[in-house]
C-alpha cells in the first residue's frame, strides 16, 4: 500500500545565520573575556559555609533558595517588560535585538557560572560574590522565554484594541495597565511556570558549584542535599528531597495555580470555557473579608494616586516628535555599543592568542566527547518518551492521573538530585561517565516527554478514525500518522533537551564528592579545571568555544529541522 500524505510540503529554508548572530556572538564573546580578565584578581582559595544536616535547618535553607529564585524572577520580570516592548515597537531596535534574544536563549548557561563566579569573586566580598552570581544565573535561564511571550504578545494585541485605546487618549502607563499587560497576562503567567521550573536546575547548581580550593557553595536545599550525599546520610538525603518537593508543590497550590484561575478573565473569547482553571487558594483569598479590607483601604487608593501621578508626569506625546527623539537615542546607543563591542573583541582576540595549540586540540577533543554524551542521552530520552508520551496523550483516562505524577517528578531538578546519583553510580564500571550521562539525560527527558504528550494529544480525532477505516496495521498508522503529527513537537523538544544536556555537562563531567575531585574528558570538565587552575585564557577559550558549537548546532541542525517540521509536517 502506498503510504498516505496527511502533511504537506515544501517552502524555502531561511538563512541560517544573519548579520545579528554575529553581533550576538561577538558581544558574548566579549563579555567572557571581561568575566576571564577580572578573574585574574579571583582569590586563590575560597572558604564554603558549614552546612547543617539538622531537618531543623530545612525551613531556612528553603527561604534562602526560594529568595534568590524571586530576586531572579523579579529582574526577569524588569528586564522582560522593558527589552520586550523595545523589540515590539521599534523596528530598527528590533532587527539586533530579536537575533541577540535568539541566541542567548540557545547559550549554555552553566558555560558561564564559572567565569561569572570568579569575576564577581574578584571585585566583591566572597559571599555576596557568590549570591549575585546564583541570581545572575537563574536570570539567564528564567528570562528568555519571558521576554518572547512579553514580545509576541505586545505584536499580536488586535488592531480593534489598539484602535479604542488611541481614542481614548491613553498614555503609556494606561496602555500598559489596562491593555498590554491583561493581553499578556495568561502567556507571561505560564511562561513563569516555566521560567521557575528551569530555574531550580540552575539554582541548585550554583548551590553545590566547588572546583579545586574554590568552594562557592551557598547555604540552602542543593548544598544540604549535596553535604547529606557526601556523608552518606540517607535520612537527611529523604528530609531534603521531601522539602523541595513540599515547596514546588506550595508554589504550585498557592501561587500559580490562583493566578491561572484570576488571569482567566482575561480571555478573549465570546463563549465561557465549559472548564475554566480553578484554585482552592484562590476562592479562599476571594471570599475573605481581609484581603476585601486590604483591597479597599491600601490598594485601591494605592493605584488611584499611582495612575493620578503617571498621568501628570507622562501625558500622551504626538508620536512623531516621539519618535524623532528615541531614533537619535538609539543611534546614539548604537554608537558607543560598537565602539565598546570593537575594543572588547581586540582584546579578547589577544587573550586567546595566548591559548597553546595542544590546548585548542584538547578543546576540540572535549566537544566532541561532550557531544557524544549528548547525543547518547537524547537516544535513551526518544526511546522511552515517544512511547510513553503517545500512550498518555491518546489515552485521556490514563493521562487523569499520569500527567500531575510526571509533572511532580518533572519539577524536581536534576541537578538536586546528582549528588544522590553520584552515591548510587560511582562504584560501577565507568562511574563518573554513567553518572555524566544520567544526569543528562535526567536534565533533558521532561522536554521531550510533555512534548510528545502536547503532539499526541493534539492528533485531530477525525484523522484517527480514518485509519482505523483504511484499516492500517499498528506500524502504516505510526507511520503515515503518528510520527508525522509528532514531528514539530519532537524537534521542539529536542532543541529545549540538548540544551539542558550540553548545560548538565559543566556539572556532570568534574566533581567535588566525598573529599575526591573527579574528572572525565569533556569540555565541561575542561572549563571546570581551567577554573581550578586559575588558566583563564583556557577557560575563555573552552567556554566561548562550547557556546558557539551549541549555537552552530541549533542554527545548522535544528533550526533546519524545525523549519521542515513547520512547512512539511504542518497540519492544513
Amino acid at each position: 500500500m502506498r503510504p498516505l500524505r496527511l502533511f504537506k510540503v515544501e517552502q524555502p529554508l531561511q538563512r541560517p545565520i544573519t548579520w545579528g548572530d554575529a553581533v550576538a556572538i561577538l558581544f558574548i564573546a566579549v563579555m567572557l573575556y571581561v568575566g576571564a580578565r577580572l578573574a585574574f584578581n579571583a582569590p586563590a582559595e575560597v572558604r564554603g559555609p558549614t552546612i547543617s544536616l539538622a531537618p531543623t535547618a530545612l525551613p531556612w535553607y528553603a527561604a534562602l533558595s526560594v529568595g534568590r529564585m524571586a530576586a531572579a524572577y523579579a529582574l526577569s520580570m524588569l528586564f522582560t517588560l522593558v527589552y520586550g516592548r523595545a523589540a515590539a515597537y521599534h523596528r530598527r531596535a528590533e532587527l539586533l535585538l530579536l537575533p541577540l534574544l535568539d541566541i542567548f536563549q540557545s547559550v549554555p548557561i552553566l558555560s558561564f557560572l564559572p567565569v561569572v563566579l570568579l569575576s564577581f569573586s574578584a571585585i566583591l566580598p566572597q559571599n555576596v560574590a557568590a549570591e549575585l552570581a546564583s541570581i545572575v544565573l537563574i536570570f539567564t535561564s528564567q528570562v528568555w522565554n519571558l521576554t518572547f511571550a512579553w514580545y509576541q504578545s505586545l505584536t499580536t494585541i488586535p488592531k480593534e484594541l489598539r484602535e479604542a485605546s488611541t481614542i481614548f487618549r491613553l498614555n503609556g502607563w494606561l496602555r500598559f495597565k489596562t491593555l498590554e499587560l491583561p493581553f499578556a497576562a495568561i502567556s507571561l503567567i505560564w511562561n513563569s511556570m516555566m521560567s521557575w521550573a528551569g530555574g531550580w536546575f540552575f539554582l541548585m547548581a550554583a548551590e553545590i558549584f566547588t572546583v579545586g580550593q574554590r568552594d562557592f557553595r551557598l547555604p540552602g536545599l542543593g548544598a544540604y542535599l549535596q553535604e547529606a550525599a557526601n556523608q552518606g546520610n540517607w535520612h537527611a538525603i529523604v528530609w531534603g528531597i521531601s522539602t523541595l518537593l513540599l515547596v514546588i508543590l506550595l508554589l504550585d497550590q498557592l501561587v500559580w495555580r490562583p493566578l491561572l484561575a484570576w488571569a482567566d478573565r482575561f480571555k478573549l473569547e465570546m463563549v465561557e470555557s465549559d472548564l475554566p482553571p480553578t484554585s482552592w487558594f484562590y476562592e479562599i483569598v476571594r471570599s475573605s473579608r481581609l484581603a476585601d479590607w486590604l483591597s479597599q483601604a491600601v490598594w485601591r487608593p494605592f493605584h488611584e494616586h499611582l495612575d493620578a501621578y503617571m498621568l501628570r508626569r507622562f501625558p500622551m506625546k504626538e508620536k512623531e516628535s516621539d519618535q524623532a527623539g528615541r531614533s537619535w537615542l538609539l543611534y546614539l546607543t548604537g554608537v558607543i555599543g560598537g565602539i565598546l563591542l570593537g575594543y572588547g573583541a581586540y582584546r579578547a582576540g589577544r587573550m586567546l592568542l595566548m591559548v597553546p595549540l595542544a590546548a585548542w586540540g584538547m578543546i576540540a577533543t572535549g566537544v566532541g566527547i561532550t557531544m557524544l554524551r549528548v547525543i547518547l542521552a537524547l537516544i535513551i530520552a526518544f526511546t522511552w518518551t515517544i512511547p510513553m508520551g503517545v500512550v498518555i496523550g491518546t489515552n485521556p483516562r490514563l493521562a487523569a492521573w499520569l500527567q500531575p505524577l510526571v509533572q511532580v517528578i518533572a519539577s524536581t531538578p536534576a541537578t538536586a538530585l546528582f549528588p544522590v546519583l553520584l552515591l548510587l553510580v560511582l562504584r560501577l564500571p565507568g562511574g563518573l561517565d554513567l553518572a555524566a550521562v544520567l544526569l543528562m539525560l535526567m536534565g533533558t527527558q521532561w522536554y521531550l516527554l510533555f512534548n510528545v504528550i502536547a503532539g499526541a494529544s493534539a492528533i485531530p480525532q477525525d484523522l484517527k478514525y480514518t485509519t482505523t477505516l483504511l484499516q492500517l496495521k499498528r506500524w502504516a498508522r505510526w507511520r503515515t500518522l503518528v510520527l508525522p503529527a509528532l514531528f514539530p513537537y519532537l524537534i521542539t523538544g529536542a532543541i529545549t533537551a540538548s540544551g539542558g544536556a550540553w548545560n548538565a555537562s559543566i556539572v556532570a563531567e568534574h566533581v567535588e564528592f566525598a573529599g575526591q575531585t573527579l574528572s572525565t574528558l569533556g569540555i565541561g570538565a575542561l572549563i571546570a579545571q581551567a577554573t581550578a587552575t586559575g588558566d583563564y585564557p583556557l577557560l575563555l577559550a573552552a567556554t566561548l568555544s562550547m557556546v558557539l558549537a551549541v549555537v552552530l548546532i541549533n542554527r545548522l541542525v535544528w533550526r533546519r529541522l524545525y523549519h521542515l517540521a513547520e512547512e512539511r509536517y504542518r497540519m492544513e
